[in-house]
């Protein structure tokens, strides 16, 4: 409650819970309680018998003896000049304890219970606090722009995300479309398999063209073959051959021509006319490379054996009725061709004609069936590919990342602490973990399941690495290992402003369920004046001066 507003005007006071009563402004903090609710005495301890326990408390001090009264100051006020103003708890004066930590001037024990006396400290505990504050404010200043150094990696990853949905949905109507064709193809090819005309189950003897190609593809072989070997042969007589001259040219250098031996001189004389004769050209490059091209897959070089093997020249007179539409002109071939299938079909299935495609390699199915088959099955596997990839994509981006979707840039991330036997982790978004530091397997103490907020009520730590109090991001865990004659694992863990990240403290407030306290730039600013709150109530909590 904001009270100082009771204290401005210059020439009375009016008491704050009992407006029909004024005293002149001289008879503030005159060490007399005349207010009901003692709120004239805001720096002295003179209604400190007043209690705080009850809204209407009797009075049995001076001026106030009788009344019912509900208090209007939260208790006992400490100027703290020097430092930070606050309430001490009426309880806690006169009680024979100095609380510095609150009251640093020692106002509260004025009275001097047990001989005690405190002393005026706040010179040096408002130095210390704001030297620290300092450092914290720096901290926190560091943090905020790690912040937003995630924020924007984490706008980043986002957009990366939101890219690959657009160009998924892009690739897989393109995949759509191209199944759409395939089916079509695969019922034409069904439809022109099975329009063939039947020529028998007896296997037909080649013509003299199918005879006069195999003779020709195996002489090829023979030829392909021979000039490989010859070429093997070449290529190891050329490299003898110029080993050979290597050692002999070293000969020729480094012989002694001062020792008078005929046999060797006329080995140089020899060599040097060797040498001097002209070997012909040297191979070029080219002879090699026409030799591999030459060398090569008939396929390579535009021969398709197999186009030329199928042609027979004992092709029944049933098939020349049936391809006479190619002497038809142009205009009329198509339509002509079209009406012949139809029929073929038609006798097929009225079992007039055996379907062609039986008997074959592949399940009944024709080679031009089963490879028209095999292109359609290949491309609807590319749809569903795209269509998984789309879905993850899209729950992806529906997931809860937190305020300004931060926990992406730290998703997967992990710290650690120590703590006795064990090395605790939690990974962002990921899960919690316990690994004992002499070896043995890990614990997985749960696996996260959402973001959560929370109100906290804890103290903060003079360093400032803690939770304080207010509502705080946490992220829940669930579903960890199973815990001997209990429950599966399973974290809270909660998080606060930080510098960096790190784990605080981390305890088991039941069996096998766990609270870790971390803290991490994340959720700065957007705690930020929660803990702006809790470094005012630690420092003193009241901050308008009366």
């Amino acid at each position: 409650m904001k009270v100082a507003k009771f204290y401005k005007d210059a020439a009375s006071f009016t008491c704050i819970s009992n407006p029909s009563l004024s005293f002149p402004v001289s008879r503030l903090n005159d060490d007399y309680c005349d207010c009901p609710d003692g709120s004239d005495e805001p720096g002295t301890s003179a209604c400190a018998h007043l209690s705080p326990l009850s809204p209407h408390t009797p009075a049995d001090g001076a001026g106030a003896a009788g009344s019912n009264t509900t208090l209007a100051l939260p208790g006992f006020y400490c100027k703290n000049k020097g430092h930070i103003p606050t309430y001490v708890p009426f309880t806690s004066v006169n009680d024979g304890i100095c609380d510095y930590e609150v009251c640093c001037d020692g106002s509260e024990e004025w009275e001097g219970v047990g001989g005690v006396k405190c002393e005026d400290r706040c010179q040096s505990i408002g130095k210390e606090w704001r030297k620290q504050d300092e450092a914290r404010q720096k901290s926190l200043g560091n943090a905020g722009k790690k912040r937003k150094e995630l924020v924007a990696e984490a706008g980043r990853l986002r957009k990366q995300v939101e890219d690959r949905i657009q160009s998924l949905g892009t690739e897989m109507e393109g995949s759509e479309i191209k199944v759409k064709q395939l089916e079509q193809e695969v019922a034409e090819v069904e439809r022109k398999e099975k329009g063939k005309v039947v020529r028998g189950n007896v296997p037909k003897k080649a013509g003299k063209l199918g005879v006069l190609v195999g003779l020709a593809k195996q002489r090829t072989e023979e030829l392909r073959e021979t000039l490989e070997r010859v070429r093997g042969e070449r290529d190891s007589s050329t490299s003898r051959l110029q080993e050979l001259e290597g050692i002999l040219s070293t000969f020729k250098e480094e012989y002694n021509p001062n020792f008078n031996d005929e046999g060797v001189k006329r080995a140089v004389r020899a060599w040097e006319d060797y040498a001097a004769r002209d070997k012909g050209p040297e191979p070029e490059a080219a002879h090699d490379r026409d030799l591999d091209a030459i060398t090569g897959s008939d396929k390579d070089n535009g021969l398709d054996w197999e186009e030329y093997e199928g042609d027979d020249e004992s092709e029944s007179e049933t098939d020349k009725v049936y391809a006479f539409e190619s002497y038809l002109p142009p205009s009329l071939r198509g339509w002509v061709d079209q009406k012949l299938r139809d029929l073929r079909v038609t006798l097929v299935d009225s079992g007039i004609l055996a379907d062609t495609t039986a008997g074959s390699s592949s399940g009944g199915e024709s080679k031009a069936v089963t490879d028209a088959k095999n292109r359609l099955t290949a491309a609807e596997k590319e749809v569903e590919k795209h269509r998984k990839s789309l879905n993850e994509h899209q729950d992806d981006l529906a997931k809860d990342f937190g305020p300004d979707d931060v926990f992406r840039a730290l998703k997967d991330q992990c710290v650690s602490t120590d703590a006795g036997e064990y090395t605790y982790e939690v990974c962002f978004l990921s899960k919690t973990t316990q690994k004992p530091k002499k070896g043995g397997g890990h614990t997985n103490m749960g696996n996260f399941v959402r973001l959560e907020r929370i109100v906290v009520d804890d103290e903060l730590p003079p360093n400032g690495k803690g939770l304080g109090s207010g509502e705080r991001i946490a992220m829940k865990h669930e579903n960890g290992q199973h815990c001997w004659n209990g429950p599966n694992r399973s974290t809270m863990v909660v998080l606060a402003c930080s510098e960096s990240n790190e784990v605080w403290k981390i305890v088991e407030e039941e069996k096998c369920v766990y609270r870790m306290e971390v803290g991490t730039p994340a959720v700065c600013e957007v705690l930020g004046a929660s803990a702006a709150g809790v470094e005012g109530k630690k420092a003193g909590g009241v901050r308008d001066e009366l």
